[in-house]
């Protein structure tokens, strides 16, 4: 056969070959309806918030400048979120470890903790806390425990207290605040730790073991930073929550609050909704900036197996044809 007609494709060949093929887009209507139905809904909004003069925006704003207004959101709101999450987080880490352990007693004492914390609501437990010096009429006295006995026995006379607070300022102020926040948090993280740390392969405790590392050291250098990508997730809601659990407060009461003194100024100036939107504002502005914060941990954290990781940090470079490295 010459070369001419082995280039040349067979007759029956050509006649079977499809057309080209003319795609039409699929045609979503209702999507365009959603759309308009959207807009008016929107235009509406607006024309509810611009021209209704129940939003009061002049005195909105300037309730929201106040003295007052600007401590409690930076000591009641911002300052108890922080020590509250702080020793949340370091207390469920603890409890974690210990539900962990091999020892039934610090698992029980674990789980005894997590069960009783979670089980209250975080209300009730402010509240609560507001009212516990009931339990101490005479105060809390700091010294030796139980001295009364070693004094008896010693035959002497007196106290070994060092000092002596009054148990209603304890915790029915900032401390009490914090401790109840804490104490609940704990529970939770303690559940949320537990998961990450399960979620490290028992390969890399058996590896850490075989280099000699003790369990402590093992869970700081190894277990804990690869346990972060499963906990960062869920603790950047805990302390989204964290942060609007603080206007439950007003139940101890707090005074250094946002909350409270938003509600404060609404009480003596008879505009309660406008205060109420101030302090949505200030919730909405403070919980943008933490959700942006834990996106960016998230993709910190997560580099090379999370999927919010962005393209970039998900590249792998393949070996080469015929070579058994990688491309360095």
């Amino acid at each position: 056969m010459s070369e001419p007609d082995r280039a040349r494709p067979p007759a029956g060949d050509a006649e079977e070959r499809p057309g080209l093929i003319e795609a039409v887009p699929v045609r979503h209507p209702w999507r365009w309806v959603a759309v308009a139905v959207i807009a008016v809904l929107t235009a509406m909004l607006l024309n509810l918030l611009l021209t209704n003069p129940i939003y009061n925006w002049p005195f909105v704003f300037e309730a929201m400048i106040q003295e007052p207004v600007i401590r409690g959101l930076l000591i009641g709101t911002l300052g108890a979120t922080v020590l509250g999450m702080v020793f949340g987080v370091l207390g469920g880490v603890l409890l974690a470890v210990m539900r962990l352990s091999e020892n039934p007693v610090l698992r029980g004492v674990s789980w005894v903790y997590t069960w009783f914390f979670r089980a209250i609501p975080r209300y009730v437990l402010i509240v609560t806390m507001g009212v516990l010096g009931a339990l101490f009429p005479e105060g809390i006295s700091l010294g030796v425990p139980f001295d009364w006995l070693i004094i008896d026995a010693l035959g002497l006379s007196g106290d070994w207290r060092f000092v002596t607070l009054d148990a209603y300022a304890v915790f029915g102020g900032y401390f009490g605040a914090v401790l109840a926040l804490a104490s609940s948090e704990a529970a939770y993280m303690a559940e949320i730790a537990r998961s990450g740390i399960l979620s490290v392969d028992r390969g890399q405790v058996e590896a850490a073991q075989a280099l000699g590392m003790s369990p402590g050291l093992a869970m700081r250098r190894i277990i804990l930073p690869q346990a972060m990508r499963v906990i960062i997730p869920p603790t950047g809601n805990e302390l989204i929550s964290m942060l609007k659990d603080t206007s439950l407060l007003t139940g101890l009461p707090l005074t250094t609050e946002l909350f409270f003194q938003m509600q404060s100024i609404g009480s003596r100036t008879f505009q309660t909704f406008p205060v109420l939107v101030g302090a949505t504002l200030y919730y909405l502005a403070l919980s943008s900036v933490l959700m942006v914060g834990q996106a960016w941990v998230e993709r910190r954290f997560g580099r090379g197996v999370s999927p919010s990781a962005t393209p970039r940090q998900r590249t792998v470079v393949a070996p080469a044809a015929g070579d058994g490295s990688g491309a360095q």
